[in-house]
Formats: structure tokens, C-alpha cells, sequence
């Protein structure tokens, strides 16, 4: 049987991945110490492995397809194939930033101030190759972590950090003097892997219910019932993905409606359909939305 070789990021993108694979209808199951889950599908076999490491594996065919940041194809260098974007949380995060921080009371305030300068960061070959460009010789060096720390006791000038909002670097008496690289999640392919018919389409299979879950997120769906002479009026106020589902009813004179709407307009929406005289409303969950 053929098989599909999958990395699931380990660390701070685990949790996500594994609940957005279960919405896609994938049971991924794990045990404490390992780091080959089971899943429900023969035809996938899945490896754990750290985000960091995941491009370079997929690159060198150890692993067919994979799940990783941005930063981190770029922080390898890896002639991979990206086929999708995955924003788990695209409705409440913005992607993720790599930027250079300083303590609020250094004098760098531009790029060109940290010539000669001492920078710990964990994006380490990526941020030699962005100094590299601006034609900026720094000393720049591999931090395992707590960078902020370092920046803060004077251990180094100036950190480059991850950060999405840029509170947690305000919160350490820090500020942004430059964003190096901006990053969101990607779907990774082996280039040879990509060219397999049966590879390939798997990969497709798996991303179509991948995006299908993470469009379903934040939505539900309405149906309601309404009389015809009404119609026109409700669906002025009524969001739909595109048009509404329209069908007549048994009852003369009265159809139904069906829509997908943002979960967050439903307390809006609500009040109005039935001072329209809107009846039998239901709101229910979706797992997918397929377009």
C-alpha cells in the first residue's frame, strides 16, 4: 500500500494542527512518549517533528509534505514546494513578525545604528542573510531563548524576536526598530513527492478538507422561514458566503432561507429577522465550507 509521509509540527504549533486536523475528519491519535502518532487513515504516516527541522526533512525527501512556519523555511533556505497557507486563527491573529528590538532607552533607532553591534536571536542564518543585503556587518549570534532577558541586561544591543501583537515586547520595556520577516503557517511538499500522481493527489485530498475546516471556523449556518413578501426585506440585511438558498414551501406564500454567516453577526442578526416576521429559525455548527 502506498503511504503518505506526514510531519506534524512539534511544539507551539501542535495543539492547533491536531485540533484543525480532527475538524478535517482526521483522528490523530498520540501517545506520551512518542513521536509517531496513529491517525485513522492507512494511507497517511505521520511523524512529530519541531516546526524548526520541518523544511529541511521535506526538502531531503525524509518526509513527503509537512507543516511549518514561514521563518522557518526561509531560516533553512529550503527549496520547497508551498502549496497552501493554513491561518489557524486568521479571524483573531495577525501573522506572526520576526523584528529587531532594542531597550526604549537605546540610541539605535535605525538599522544603519546597529553596525558593529552585538544581536542574539533563535532566527540565526536568516538574520545574517537580512544584514547581509542592508550591507550591515554586525555580530550577530545564536540565543536558545529568553532573548528579551539578554537585551534587557545589556547582554546584547539588540534582539531579533517573534512577536504578533508586540505587546509582550512592550510589556519588557523593549520597542521595534525594524520587521525583518513576516510568517504564517504553510503546507510543504517535497518537490519529487509533488511529481507522484498518487502524492500529489492525496496531498490535495488532505488540503481541500483542511481549508474546508479552517473556513467552517467562525461560522455557522441559518435557516429560517419567512413570508415571500418579506423576502426582499430580510435579505437586505442578511450576509451569505454568496446568495442565499431560496426554496418554496409547502405553506402558500411563505419560503425558506438557508445561509452561512460570521457566528459573531448571529446576536445582531436575530432580533431583526424576527421583527420581520422571520419563523422556525435555526443556527447550527459547521465542520467544513467547501467553495
Amino acid at each position: 500500500m502506498k503511504t503518505l509521509k506526514l510531519g506534524i509540527p512539534k511544539g507551539s504549533l501542535q495543539e492547533k494542527t491536531l485540533e484543525i486536523f480532527k475538524m478535517a475528519g482526521f483522528n490523530i491519535y498520540l501517545s506520551p512518549r512518542s513521536y509517531f502518532p496513529s491517525v485513522d487513515d492507512s494511507e497517511i504516516s505521520i511523524v512529530l517533528i519541531r516546526a524548526q527541522e520541518m523544511s529541511r526533512y521535506v526538502e531531503e525527501g525524509v518526509l513527503d509534505c509537512g507543516i511549518t512556519g514561514e521563518d522557518w523555511i526561509l531560516e533553512n533556505n529550503s527549496d520547497v514546494l508551498r502549496c497552501a497557507e493554513l491561518l489557524y486563527a486568521k479571524r483573531t491573529l495577525t501573522p506572526v513578525r520576526w523584528v529587531i528590538a532594542v531597550r526604549n532607552d537605546s540610541g539605535i533607532r535605525k538599522l544603519s545604528d546597529l553596525k558593529g553591534k552585538r544581536i542574539a536571536t533563535e532566527l540565526l542564518k536568516y538574520t545574517k542573510r537580512f544584514f547581509k543585503t542592508k550591507k550591515i556587518n554586525a555580530d550577530i549570534e545564536f540565543s536558545w531563548g529568553a532573548t528579551e532577558v539578554k537585551v534587557k541586561s545589556g547582554l546584547v544591543d539588540a534582539i531579533v524576536e517573534l512577536t504578533e501583537t508586540g505587546e509582550s515586547l512592550r510589556v519588557n520595556g523593549l520597542r521595534e526598530v525594524a520587521t525583518i520577516c513576516v510568517s504564517t503557517t504553510k503546507f510543504i511538499a517535497n518537490k519529487m513527492s509533488f511529481k507522484d500522481k498518487w502524492k500529489k493527489k492525496k496531498i490535495e485530498h488532505i488540503l481541500l478538507l483542511l481549508k474546508g475546516a479552517l473556513e467552517a471556523r467562525g461560522k455557522v449556518g441559518l435557516k429560517l422561514n419567512v413570508r415571500r413578501k418579506n423576502l426582499d426585506k430580510v435579505l437586505s440585511f442578511l450576509p451569505a458566503l454568496k446568495k442565499p438558498t431560496i426554496s418554496s414551501l409547502t405553506l402558500k406564500d411563505w419560503v425558506a432561507c438557508e445561509v452561512i454567516v460570521e457566528e459573531s453577526e448571529v446576536r445582531k442578526i436575530l432580533p431583526l429577522l424576527k421583527d420581520n416576521g422571520a419563523q422556525g429559525i435555526i443556527e447550527y455548527p459547521l465542520n467544513k465550507v467547501i467553495y
